[in-house]
């Protein structure tokens, strides 16, 4: 039976991959909202264009609906009642986004869509885009039914996820057909590189290419911790598998990497990757943070400072409940070796384009 789906964080790339990637494998939809702010109304018909000529998708099918998360109701005149499934992915991702952005989009924005996600008569599933780093500093294995462990955080990003996960929790809590995933460091397309952000381990791609006329570019730190990077068509085969599974209901999923690389290892490989080079020598985590505290070096080296305190949180996602619940289904996560060769391919196509790095406060 065809479904009506609703997406928040439409043009961004996630949801738009996730939108093709559901109809291009037989989920049928009667009808698909998209949420759009006004400021970005244009491109996102430009993007739905595109989108609808790839997919060879003629008629209504799609709909844009002008509003915004953080206003009560969405900002949405007309009502949406016949809406089944609902993706809110919209949020500011960024680690050195400022505190009251943060809120303002991550936190009261997902308090205003579980308000208006409990209006819905249809509803048969509140798929809810979270991070695993809601775990926040915390080491050691980290258990997808654990949220609230008195943890703290290393930056605004991480803790007003948390809190908006929080409040989606109540709704789970109360029997509501909610679906959290937890994704991990999200990358490019295991098979083609594709991505629209430089961020997370590109940025270590980043360093090397602004580095690479140095006699030799050193180890950041003792590299030990586990670096959690997931291909993003993993992402989005294991989401939309699991929005649609009956046992995906009411659940909470680590779509993590069941075998991580230590950073040091994914370090060594994608320099090897880009520069034919090796790592030579070690320089402790306090001094390349007080060199990226400097925002002339921060702004030329294109790379956050938050990024180093994933260098040596000693966390372990453990994601027995998502490998579980997708047996059967054919959706693995790929071994991150696998990945390396077209992600930095892809950044070596695109590393000028100035549109895909993160802008560097």
């Amino acid at each position: 039976m065809s479904k009506t789906y609703f997406f928040t964080g439409y043009p961004g790339f996630i949801a738009s991959t996730l939108i093709k990637h559901m109809l291009e494998n037989g989920y049928h939809a009667k009808q698909i909202y998209l949420l759009v702010q006004q400021q970005f109304l244009e491109k996102a018909k430009l993007e739905l264009e595109k989108l609808k000529e790839e997919l060879h998708i003629e008629g209504n099918l799609f709909t844009l609906v002008t509003g915004d998360i953080t206003k009560s109701n969405l900002d949405i005149d007309t009502p949406l009642q016949e809406v089944t499934h609902v993706f809110h992915l919209a949020a500011v991702y960024d680690l050195a986004v400022p505190e009251k952005i943060a809120q303002t989009v991550n936190v009261e924005g997902t308090r205003n869509m579980n308000d208006w996600v409990q209006t819905l008569p249809k509803l048969e599933r509140y798929v809810y885009f979270s991070t695993a780093y809601v775990a926040g500093k915390r080491e050691g294995r980290i258990l997808e039914a654990e949220l609230e462990m008195n943890q703290n955080f290393k930056n605004h990003y991480e803790h007003t996820k948390y809190e908006a996960e929080v409040l989606v929790k109540k709704l789970l809590d109360q029997g509501l057909p909610v679906t959290i995933i937890r994704p991990g460091i999200v990358v490019g397309d295991s098979i083609t590189g594709k991505t629209t952000k430089f961020d997370g381990p590109y940025f270590m791609l980043i360093f090397f290419d602004r580095l690479k006329f140095f006699p030799f570019i050193p180890y950041l730190g003792k590299g030990q911790a586990t670096g959690n990077f997931v291909p993003i068509d993993y992402i989005l085969k294991a989401t939309v598998y699991l929005a649609h599974a009956d046992q995906g209901a009411r659940k909470t999923y680590h779509l993590t990497d069941p075998n991580p690389y230590r950073v040091k290892d994914v370090y060594r490989t994608l320099m090897e990757e880009l520069l034919g080079r090796k790592p030579l020598g070690t320089i402790p985590l306090s001094v390349a943070r007080w060199f990226l505290s400097i925002r002339a070096f921060r702004k030329w080296t294109r790379v956050e400072k938050e990024a180093l305190d994933y260098f040596s949180c000693m966390a372990e996602y453990d994601s027995t409940q998502a490998q579980e619940d997708l047996k059967g289904s054919g959706i693995t996560c790929p071994d991150f070796k696998v990945v390396i060769t077209p992600m930095v391919q892809f950044y070596k196509q695109h590393k000028n384009d100035s549109s895909k790095h993160i802008k560097i406060r």
